[in-house]
């Protein structure tokens, strides 16, 4: 052997070769001693070559530097594992070119080699994760001699580190709460989700946790006896909603499903489950139900103080740490009284009722003043509190937000306000719940002033105050009886005044509201107290003279003095307007006996004095009657209608929003005149309903529709309701249901095919009657829909007497949808109520894409208008439906092939 290699291989051994001995003691060896350092040579030579094979099978990378960083042995798996030649790693080589080389091949953890050596080798043995350029993970040990030579001990564990983030992210990744437990109901695998909602930072953190180490007793006793019935029964599975707390101590809905783990031997060893978080559902649904609980009590007429409280109860639950209330505004429009407050202190509530409105009042005495929302975030540094912190801060108040509550014509009703016991400002969804509170508050404190009102509104008119029509009839049939009797003249005086739409054209309505309002006050003290200044509309009105004189100068001077005071001047918006009247006068008994003769003739007297150049009155004379003819003639033109088949009826659909088919279309009226040509309802209805002709036109259409409906049926067209209008005529004659019957029975049409639409208007004018006509309609197999629901006020608190089948949602309501949200409020409530009361909700004037949207949303049942389709004639229904057969034809067809 070549004595160089030989001491190489003493070197590396760290035994002294002979020549270094030779070297140290200069003396030559004897020959023995040379044999036997040759022998102890080759052994040394042969369990290095044995260590080499050994550590070229071992799965590891180990390399052994000496104490000057060089290479002593490497085996083969340190270079595959940095990617290195032979050569690289051979004896003798240096750590900082094995460094270099690593940098080289992408396979090193430090950027550079002097950050290597600063971060990487460092002194005494330790071991760490090296993460290489090429992303692969090494777990690298150094181990020191006390010679300071070392070991570097390398594993690559890239696989096993993916394979074990795999399953873990795999399951981390699923947003739900994923677990599995052992028989007696630990974890023993749980994701991340789960984690967090149990106040956890990482998965492992759950092993060998029970519910008991993370639920209140009673919450976790009742998972584990479930669990534990699961297990014992041996069903498949468990699926229930469940309630816990979450880290944070809000409730936390989850639906949960379980599932039994089984070995080879179908032996139970655990359970894996699966829960997602239901939350904003359940709060959803809770908010709806609360919204049409709260809408029913104000319907049933439940106090308006058990309804704000109801509604504070609702929003409370849905933001946890929040406590609300509802203030007053008094009638005197300065102060604020106590509404609801359920969970506010007592004594606080007691301090703020009655607090007057101002710029510095709290939260919710500046919102009321200023009428728009007032947010404190932090009472303790807000200044509109200064004068209130004190009491605030005694109750722990920390934040307040409060929102005026607005009537339709926003006037300040009230304020809904929100406190916590913290610094808070409200988010997104805390300010869409305010805005919904505030809505359902409006209605439910307008509808307690409505109530207060109704009385006065079912006889008077709104603008003036003064007794409408109704109330007028009455009186003057009173004023009738009482002249008859004791011989006494009674006097009507129609009145309209002159050119006042030439004042609404260029001042506005508004200054002829107020010109109106002032003339009314102005006729009202030219009378006496039993006598009776009425408004029938627009510029209308009728003056009663109650208990008269059989003198007509009498009457002539309370005329005179009428016209003056009406022509006085008037201060409307800054303008000087007057204005002058015609009147038509009639007398009991010479012109009339009857109401209806008085009003009629007063009215034709009226007309010819604005015929004889306005600002002037006239008696009532047999002659006047040229406006009277008009109508008398377009009259007669209407009875001919019938008789010459002029009438005709059009079919809008109804279409079901779930499934899309036509399941009743609405028949509407058309007068085919014959020179003035198609003449639209609005223009010829008014005067059928005014003279009674609407009692024939309506059995018209009644039979008319019922024996288009049963010839469709005939011709194997799909069968559909046909829904049919009633006027207000129709429906007060006591014939009525004869009528329909009558119909029926003539045209062989199954009863629950007609569908008879009526308004809130009508049933509200008689409401015990209404009900035991609709009975009575039920009874027949006929069905009943509101038509225009949400436009009146009164028919709420009775609606859930009535036999009705469908609300049918005014189309004034969809028109702003989906742009206006009070819109939106009001008919997504109106679809929640109609359908907690069992009736189907349709809503008609759907004219958008949008606006379908918004309905399928909320649920509602059906839809009609001209996005679907514009009222058209029978023929075109047919070739609707048969177009409509022939696409679902095609479309099987399609499916079946």
């Amino acid at each position: 052997m070549d004595t160089r290699a030989i001491n190489r291989q003493f070197a590396a051994a760290n035994i002294k070769s002979p020549d270094a001995i030779n070297s140290e003691y200069r003396t030559l060896p004897t020959p023995s001693q040379w044999e036997d350092a040759s022998q102890a040579l080759a052994t040394l030579s042969e369990q290095m070559l044995l260590l080499e094979s050994v550590l070229d099978n071992v799965p590891h990378g180990i390399c052994l530097f000496d104490a000057q960083q060089r290479v002593v042995l490497c085996n083969q798996q340190f270079a595959k594992i940095y990617l290195l030649e032979p050569e690289d790693v051979q004896q003798g080589a240096t750590l900082r070119s094995i460094v270099e080389r690593r940098l080289a091949k992408g396979t090193c953890s430090a950027p550079s080699v002097e950050d290597y050596f600063k971060n990487v080798v460092v002194e005494g043995s330790h071991s760490w994760v090296a993460t290489l350029q090429d992303g692969r993970s090494i777990i690298v040990q150094h181990r020191y001699m006390p010679d300071h030579s070392m070991v570097s001990i390398h594993e690559d564990i890239t696989e096993r580190k993916r394979e074990q983030f795999s399953l873990q992210a795999m399951i981390d990744s699923v947003p739900d709460f994923l677990w599995t437990k052992d028989k007696n109901s630990r974890f023993v695998i749980a994701n991340k989700a789960l984690a967090i909602q149990t106040g956890h930072v990482e998965a492992k953190d759950m092993i060998g946790l029970s519910d008991f180490d993370l639920h209140d007793p009673v919450r976790a006793q009742d998972f584990y006896d479930s669990e534990q019935a699961l297990i014992q029964s041996g069903n498949s599975t468990l699926e229930r909603e469940e309630c816990v707390i979450g880290p944070l101590g809000a409730k936390v809905w989850l639906q949960s499903t379980k599932v039994l783990l089984r070995n080879q031997n179908n032996e139970v060893f655990g359970l894996v489950g699966i829960a997602r978080n239901i939350t904003d559902r359940k709060m959803s649904e809770s908010l709806r139900a609360g919204q049409a609980e709260v809408l029913e009590m104000i319907a049933m007429g439940v106090p308006l103080g058990e309804v704000l409280t109801k509604l504070v109860l609702i929003i409370e639950m849905q933001v946890p740490g929040i406590m609300a209330s509802v203030l007053l505004l008094d009638d005197d429009g300065l102060h604020l009284r106590h509404g609801a407050a359920p969970n506010l202190p007592q004594e606080y509530t007691n301090v703020i009722d009655g607090v007057r409105i101002g710029a510095k009042v709290g939260s919710c005495g500046t919102a009321a003043f200023r009428k728009e929302a007032v947010i404190v975030t932090d009472i303790n540094c807000d200044p509109l509190w200064d004068d209130y912190r004190d009491i605030a801060n005694k109750f722990g108040l920390r934040s307040s937000w409060s929102t005026p509550v607005l009537s339709q014509k926003g006037d300040v009703l009230g304020t809904f306000a929100m406190y916590s016991d913290h610094v808070n400002s409200p988010n997104e969804t805390q300010i869409r719940l305010i805005d919904m509170a505030t809505r359902i508050a409006s209605i439910a404190i307008e509808r307690r002033k409505t109530e207060a009102q109704v009385q006065f509104m079912a006889t008077h008119d709104t603008l003036t105050g003064l007794p409408n029509r109704a109330l007028m009839s009455d009186r003057l049939a009173q004023a009738i009886t009482f002249a008859r009797r004791q011989n006494r003249w009674v006097s009507v005086l129609f009145i309209d005044l002159d050119n006042f739409k030439n004042i609404n054209d260029s001042l506005g309505h508004r200054a002829g509201d107020s010109l109106l309002k002032a003339v009314a006050a102005r006729m009202v003290n030219c009378v006496r107290k039993t006598d009776t200044v009425a408004r029938l509309g627009g510029d209308e009105f009728v003056v009663i003279l109650f208990d008269q004189p059989k003198s007509i100068d009498v009457v002539n001077n309370i005329v005179q003095n009428l016209r003056a005071a009406i022509a006085r001047p008037v201060q409307v918006d800054g303008h000087t307007v007057s204005v002058t009247s015609s009147i038509g006068l009639s007398t009991f008994p010479e012109d009339g006996t009857e109401v209806s003769a008085l009003l009629a003739n007063a009215d034709i007297a009226m007309y010819r004095a604005k015929q004889l150049g306005r600002d002037n009155f006239q008696f009532y004379t047999p002659g006047l009657n040229q406006n009277a003819h008009k109508k008398f003639e377009m009259q007669g033109e209407l009875r001919n209608a019938l008789a010459q088949n002029e009438l005709l009826l059009h079919y809008q659909p109804q279409v079901d929003l779930r499934t899309g088919r036509i399941f009743a279309v609405e028949a509407l009226i058309r007068w085919n005149h014959p020179t003035l040509g198609m003449i639209p309802p609005a223009q010829f209805i008014p005067l059928a309903e005014e003279t009674g002709l609407i009692v024939t036109i309506g059995e018209w259409v009644l039979r008319t529709a019922c024996r288009q409906n049963k010839a469709w049926q005939e011709a194997g067209l799909p069968h559909m309701n046909m829904c049919v209008n009633v006027s207000a005529r129709q429906f007060q004659d006591n014939k009525w249901i004869d009528r329909v019957k009558a119909a029926l029975r003539d045209t062989a049409l199954e009863a629950k095919y007609l569908e008879l639409e009526i308004t809130e208007s009508m049933i509200m004018q008689n409401l015990d009657s209404a009900v035991h006509m609709m009975k009575e309609l039920q009874a027949l197999g006929v069905q009943i829909a509101i038509d225009d629901f949400g436009t009146g006020y009164s028919s709420l608190s009775a609606l859930k007497k009535f036999p009705v089948a469908r609300l049918k949602i005014d189309k004034s309501f969809m028109e702003d949808i989906p742009r206006n949200d009070d819109d939106k409020a009001v008919t997504s409530a109106v679809i929640s109520l109609g359908q907690r009361l069992n009736m189907r909700v349709i809503a008609e004037g759907v004219e958008t894409e949008a606006q379908i949207a918004f309905l399928r949303a909320n649920n509602c049942d059906e839809m009609q208008g001209y996005h679907f389709s514009k009222p058209i004639t029978a023929d075109a229904i047919v070739a609707l439906l048969n177009e409509i057969k022939l696409k679902s034809e095609i479309e099987t067809s399609i499916q079946d092939e």
